[in-house]
């Protein structure tokens, strides 16, 4: 039996890998390495971050982005964005140097079993594991307007389907959203010869500023600190301390991870945009309906006029929404029995990264909520996995002692996790 299973082998589960395979745990890593970067977004995107804050976690600051790029001759500098295939080599570069080797097998189940659980994969034989700790990224959560749904499935997709967009060319398309993810498919529809149009139910379009630069006078630095996902004081408490959100009350965690760092296009794409891309804003969609091989959707402004645009396809960029529900390959008894945050669908978890079930762990989108939307960019693996791989050593050593029914979930304490520590809490 393996004392950690790491189900997911993107930046989240590969840090995690990283600080157990330097603590001396006995880890396996179970995915496709940087697949939702590598297979889910088109040729031609940048990361939004600065470099500086994208490197993936090792012990001691160890493997980051800057080496990788250094090595290659590649510029890694605040201000210029990095295209997302640099990105993508960087972490398998990162898995070569400091991961156990990664078992490119698709899970389809982890269920309890005894002390610990059971791993099915769609590949082989099943494995057993102590601790598993899920970093399964978004791809479990992609959200789709309801309206499109009644849709034929070639009429409509998501942002995150497509790896290239020359197949739309001289073609009508709809992109529905005002995030970063919907301009630059905008854009890069418009570079590849289609023809967009934004759609997006806000009434403007958010743009982000060009960052300061990293060395300036004291007082600027004050008035408008950086952080790993932006400047400002307010973005500064979300990047910097995740262990403080936690400390909020439920319904206020849930809001501040709906609500926070909310949709913006980066500043180096807003020329490239305005340029070629034509935008309906404060547009709600409320209809769609296949007319031959083209699509027809109904439109609302804010002041309730209807308006028809007819297309070739629509891409959703719409983001995500995270749910235990919509995590398949978690037990149903299991995830039904979890704590979850307030009113949501998210687990609560200790700060460890636990869950209310000794010895699942979470890691990325699904611990907004608890830890606050730095959880929703790779900056936030830095917080996580050190700290997770701590959770994890506390479980292990929790079970080398006797405690009662094997398998069988103590109830989680109000407010607070199982193997909580409180003194780790800073």
């Amino acid at each position: 039996m393996d004392d950690l299973v790491v189900v997911g082998a993107g930046p989240y589960g590969l840090s995690i890998a990283a600080h157990a395979a330097a603590a001396g745990i006995g880890v396996r890593v179970l995915g496709r390495p940087m697949a939702s970067w590598r297979d889910h977004m088109p040729e031609g995107m940048f990361l939004k971050s600065e470099p500086w804050a994208s490197n993936l976690s090792a012990p001691g600051g160890r493997h980051t982005l800057a080496e990788f790029c250094a090595g290659r001759g590649i510029a890694a500098e605040h201000g210029r964005p990095l295209p997302i295939g640099t990105f993508s080599e960087y972490g398998l570069w990162f898995a070569g140097q400091a991961v156990p080797e990664v078992e490119e097998v698709t899970v389809t189940e982890v269920t309890p079993q005894g002390d610990g659980f059971r791993i099915r994969t769609a590949e082989g034989p099943p494995l057993l594991a102590r601790t598993v700790a899920l970093a399964v990224g978004v791809m479990p959560f992609v959200r789709h307007p309801e309206a499109l749904r009644a849709l034929p499935p070639g009429h409509y997709s998501h942002s995150t389907g497509h790896r290239g967009l020359a197949r739309f060319a001289g073609r009508d398309v709809a992109v529905i959203g005002a995030g970063q993810a919907a301009l630059e498919t905008a854009a890069l529809l418009a570079e590849s010869g289609a023809r967009p149009c934004l759609v997006a139910r806000r009434p403007g379009i958010g743009w982000n500023t060009v960052p300061p630069p990293l060395r300036r006078p004291a007082v600027q630095a004050l008035r408008r600190p950086h952080s790993g996902l932006g400047s400002g004081w307010r973005t500064w408490a979300w990047a910097e301390l995740p262990w403080a959100v936690r400390r909020l009350p439920a319904a206020h965690r849930e809001r501040i991870a709906a609500t926070a760092l909310g949709p913006a296009g980066a500043w180096w794409l807003r020329d490239r945009f305005e340029q070629s891309v034509p935008v309906l804003l404060g547009h709600r969609l409320h209809r769609a309906v296949a007319v031959g091989d083209r699509t027809r959707l109904g439109l609302t402004t804010a002041a309730g006029e209807s308006v028809v645009l007819d297309v070739d396809h629509v891409i959703a960029a719409t983001g995500f929404a995270p749910d235990l529900a919509r995590l398949d390959l978690l037990d149903a008894r299991l995830r039904d029995a979890l704590d979850t945050v307030g009113a949501g669908g998210t687990p609560e978890l200790s700060s460890g990264f636990e869950s209310s079930w000794p010895g699942l762990f979470f890691a990325g989108l699904l611990t907004a909520p608890s830890f606050g939307p730095s959880m929703r960019f790779v900056h936030g693996a830095g917080f996580t996995a050190g700290r997770l791989v701590g959770g994890v050593r506390r479980r292990l050593g929790a079970r080398s002692r006797p405690a009662g029914p094997l398998g069988t979930p103590r109830p989680a304490r109000a407010g607070r996790g199982p193997s909580e520590d409180v003194s780790a809490v800073r």
